[in-house]
Parts: C-alpha cells; sequence; structure tokens
C-alpha cells in the first residue's frame, strides 16, 4: 500500500494529511511543532509512506532536516507555483495538507530546492552581512541629508566610513542636537563596519570558491565577498538548465503578460532569491564605476532611458555573464558581452 503525507507547516503547530493511492484520506491530525511528537505519529505510516510534501514556509528548516535525517522521503512544496481553484467555498488547514498530498500523489507537485543543510549556517550569515550593509547604507543616506539640508555641502561615502578620523562631528559642531545626532549616527556605522568585517573574516576562514565558481571574480564589480554570496545562492547550477532560468531566478527579468499586443497584467515579480538580486545590484554599480566596458554600456541605456533602467539592465548582463562562467568555468570576457 502506497500513501503520501501532506504537512502544512506553521509557526506553533502543524496540520498533517495522509492519503492512500486512490486518495482516501487515511490520517488527518493536527500537531504541535515538537520533533518526538511528529515522528511517533509518522512511525506506524513509515514503511508505506512514498513521500512527504512539506510546504516552503519561513520555518521550514527544521521539520524537512528532521524527517530527512529519519530517513523520510521529502518534498518541499513552492507554494507560489500551486495554484487552487479559485471558486472553492472552504478551504483550511486541513484542505491545504491534503492537498499537499494529493498533489504528491499525481506526480504534480511544484518542488522547491532543498539547500543542503551543512551549507546553511554559512549562507545565513552571509545574508546577516548583507543585512548590516543595508542598515548602514541608510544611516550613511541619512546623515548625508542631515549635513546637507544644515551645512550647506556634500560629504562622500567614504569619508563617512573612515575609522581613524572623525569627519562628521566637526561639521556638525556648535549645534549640540545635530551634533548628537551626527555623533550617534557615526557611532553606529563605525559599529556596523566592525561587525561587516567580523562577519567577512569568519566566512573567509570557513568556505573557498568551489571549481563551478572560481572564475567569478573575473567579473566586473564582483569581488570575494560577492563572489561568495554568488556561489552559496545559487547552490547546485545544475538546477538551471538555461540561462533564462538563472537570471529569472536572480530576480533579473521583468515580468508582464501579454496577448494580442497588449499588456494583461503581471505576474509575481518577487519569485526567485532576493539575495542573488542584491548581489548583481551591487556588482552593477561597482563595476559602472571601474569598468570601462561596463560605463559605456551603462552611458548608452542611461541616453535612451533613465538611470533606474540602465542599472537594471547592467545587472542583467552580470547575471548572464555569471551563468556562463560557472557553467563553462571560462573567465569573463568583456568582448562577448558588451560588444
Amino acid at each position: 500500500m502506497e500513501l503520501y503525507g501532506g504537512i502544512d507547516l506553521h509557526s506553533t503547530s502543524n496540520q498533517l494529511g495522509i492519503v492512500d493511492a486512490e486518495d482516501k484520506r487515511v490520517l488527518k491530525k493536527k500537531l504541535l511543532n515538537d520533533p518526538d511528537v511528529i515522528m511517533a505519529t509518522l512511525k506506524p505510516y513509515k514503511e508505506h509512506l512514498v513521500g512527504v510534501a512539506v510546504e516552503s514556509t519561513f520555518n521550514w528548516y527544521w521539520l524537512v532536516d528532521l524527517l530527512m535525517g529519519e530517513g523520510y522521503r521529502v518534498h518541499l512544496a513552492n507554494p507560489a507555483a500551486m495554484k487552487q481553484y479559485q471558486g472553492l467555498k472552504h478551504r483550511d488547514d486541513t484542505h491545504d495538507a491534503f492537498w499537499l498530498a494529493h498533489l504528491l500523489r499525481l506526480g504534480i507537485l511544484p518542488e522547491g530546492y532543498i539547500y543542503p543543510a551543512a551549507e546553511r549556517p554559512v549562507r545565513d550569515l552571509l545574508r546577516k552581512r548583507g543585512h548590516l550593509v543595508r542598515l548602514r547604507t541608510s544611516l550613511i543616506l541619512s546623515l548625508q541629508g542631515i549635513i546637507s539640508r544644515n551645512c550647506g555641502c556634500k560629504i562622500t561615502v567614504n569619508s563617512i566610513k573612515k575609522m581613524r578620523e572623525n569627519t562628521v562631528v566637526p561639521l556638525l559642531a556648535h549645534q549640540d542636537d545635530l551634533e548628537l545626532s551626527g555623533r550617534v549616527s557615526k557611532e553606529v556605522i563605525d559599529f556596523l563596519t566592525r561587525k561587516i568585517r567580523e562577519i567577512e573574516t569568519a566566512v573567509q576562514a570557513k568556505i573557498r570558491l568551489k571549481e563551478p565558481f572560481m572564475y567569478l571574480k573575473t567579473i566586473p564589480g564582483v569581488g570575494k565577498i560577492l563572489s561568495l554570496t554568488i556561489m552559496v545562492e545559487t547552490g547546485s547550477l545544475d538546477r538551471f538548465p538555461t540561462v533564462g532560468d538563472y537570471v529569472s531566478y536572480c530576480r533579473k527579468v521583468p515580468t508582464r503578460w501579454i496577448s494580442n499586443n497588449k499588456t494583461k497584467g503581471k505576474g509575481n515579480k518577487k519569485n526567485g532569491n532576493r539575495y542573488l538580486a542584491w548581489a548583481y545590484s551591487e556588482a552593477a554599480e561597482f563595476a559602472r564605476r571601474s569598468d570601462h566596458y561596463a560605463r559605456s554600456y551603462y552611458n548608452r541605456k542611461m541616453a535612451r532611458t533613465n538611470f533606474m533602467v540602465a542599472h537594471s539592465a547592467l545587472a542583467h548582463k552580470l547575471a548572464r555573464a555569471a551563468y556562463y562562467v560557472m557553467r563553462d568555468r571560462v573567465p569573463f570576457d568583456p568582448q562577448r558581452l558588451f560588444v
């Protein structure tokens, strides 16, 4: 007898549903998110369970690792790709759990990638670095605005980020409230800079670029940390059959539905990996400043559109280049990308 399981996971509990090969409901049970309770409930059915579908929610790591560690075949369901009948009059957690099991039984369950558990911690550490970088950038922009409004001058990002010299407080001297605002902002920026460097040191001590990713640093705008970020976020390149699949996963293609040459709406533009989207956006900004070919391409786009479209187009180009650099294991060639 073949059985198929579905688990609708929430923050403190989950709904378990099991069906047989004829879609008959065998078990329906709401469980606490307790490993012992879940394993004890599944144990009588383990021999016959073909697979267990778990919805990819914000907290799926622990449950998927638990089930895989106990020998269950786990399928990570992609909720963005699952469509249910829009005319349903009633649906709840029970319905969702059995819907997962139903799709698994039919062999049409849209699945997500289960990133190897051993590599997730360092990936999350790099994600925390990105979070701190964004926080620091927001503080820097705020501080630049304060100085521009009150002093009538501009201060560069590099000047603000200097650790050994405080270039901010002298500009706001003799204005107690503004001076306090500037000093606090500078102290937090310096603190974040130290923590960012601490994470970078730890990451570089733990991982190195693997063979398919060795040439990422030859791409303009991609340095040590961005290349490591791209590597850990990309994972196995085998899951991207074409460059279009990869660039779409990086959120570097527009979404638009067209019928009879008319726009009929848009898809979910947030499908994909937001960390890769950020990495290639950062690379595009660095490349625009430092690489002749990238800057020329950016300027040509700017002449016809605006800076946001030009920036997105350059990031799209770099994501495409990265795919071929990783797939073919060759250095970056600007002549093939920009000329």
